[in-house]
């Protein structure tokens, strides 16, 4: 094998949870990845697996993927790339004319739709004068929610359902007790969630095989699912990796 084709076969992707714990661990060392995922290896292992859903590389999604009060969230830059290199979009067209933004896309066999947002829009929502990207660079951020209006409308599938920072990072904080969390820029604190009952494993086990064996799911989308609302424990994970088909096996 030639220097060339070695190169070109190299890859950080990880293949399996291990190989993804280890990867996460140094890059949360690392200090060229945001800063909202420096020592928090598992942001960056949550990230890496929604990054692998929506068909980024690694090191792709830390940097296109945002954590907004808790939530993973893409920013609209990758939002419109992802739509852009799918074979279901004809066009994506964006314009502003200096009060409103508007956005044309067209998915295949589908007719043309349209999404716009206006300052008269922003000041209803309370956007207009506020700090920051709306007093800075309103054209931009008009520009951002008529684009997330179009494409989370018309690409769901495409974008697996990801909200938008840009548009996120716009909605008010919620409160605790009548106090305003912390700022929408930084990370919440993890949530301890509920352990996955081993009979529940147990039931879903030959349910989640056939899913596998029909194409229709994989270990590493179910991980991430019950990851979502459960605590996995390592030997849980194990049980839903050992479902993937063997070599030669018939997907």
């Amino acid at each position: 094998m030639s220097d060339l084709t070695v190169k070109q076969s190299f890859s950080l992707t990880p293949s399996s949870l291990s190989e993804a714990m280890q990867f996460a661990e140094i890059l949360a060392k690392s200090t060229i990845v945001p800063k909202e995922f420096l020592g928090n290896p598992g942001n960056i292992l949550v990230a890496i697996q929604w990054g692998l859903e929506l068909g980024l590389q690694p090191l792709q999604a830390m940097q296109n993927i945002a954590v907004i009060n808790g939530r993973p969230a893409l920013w609209g830059d990758a939002v419109i790339a992802l739509v852009r290199g799918s074979p279901l979009c004809e066009y994506v067209y964006e314009d502003d004319d200096g009060h409103t933004a508007t956005c044309r896309v067209k998915r295949r066999g589908e007719n043309e739709q349209v999404r716009i947002y206006t300052m008269d829009d922003a000041k209803t929502a309370g956007l207009v004068g506020k700090a920051g990207p709306w007093t800075q660079h309103p054209k931009r951020m008009r520009q951002m929610r008529a684009r997330a209006f179009a494409l989370r409308d018309v690409f769901p599938d495409v974008l697996r359902g990801m909200p938008v920072a840009e548009e996120l990072q716009d909605m008010p904080k919620e409160r605790e007790n009548g106090q305003p969390l912390a700022s929408v820029a930084k990370i919440a604190a993890p949530v301890e969630l509920e352990a996955y009952p081993d009979e529940k494993l147990a039931e879903n086990l030959p349910k989640w095989r056939k899913a596998i064996e029909d194409g229709k799911s994989s270990p590493e989308h179910l991980i991430a699912t019950v990851s979502s609302k459960y605590t996995l424990t390592a030997e849980q994970i194990d049980a839903i990796n050992q479902l993937k088909p063997l070599e030669g096996e018939a997907a």
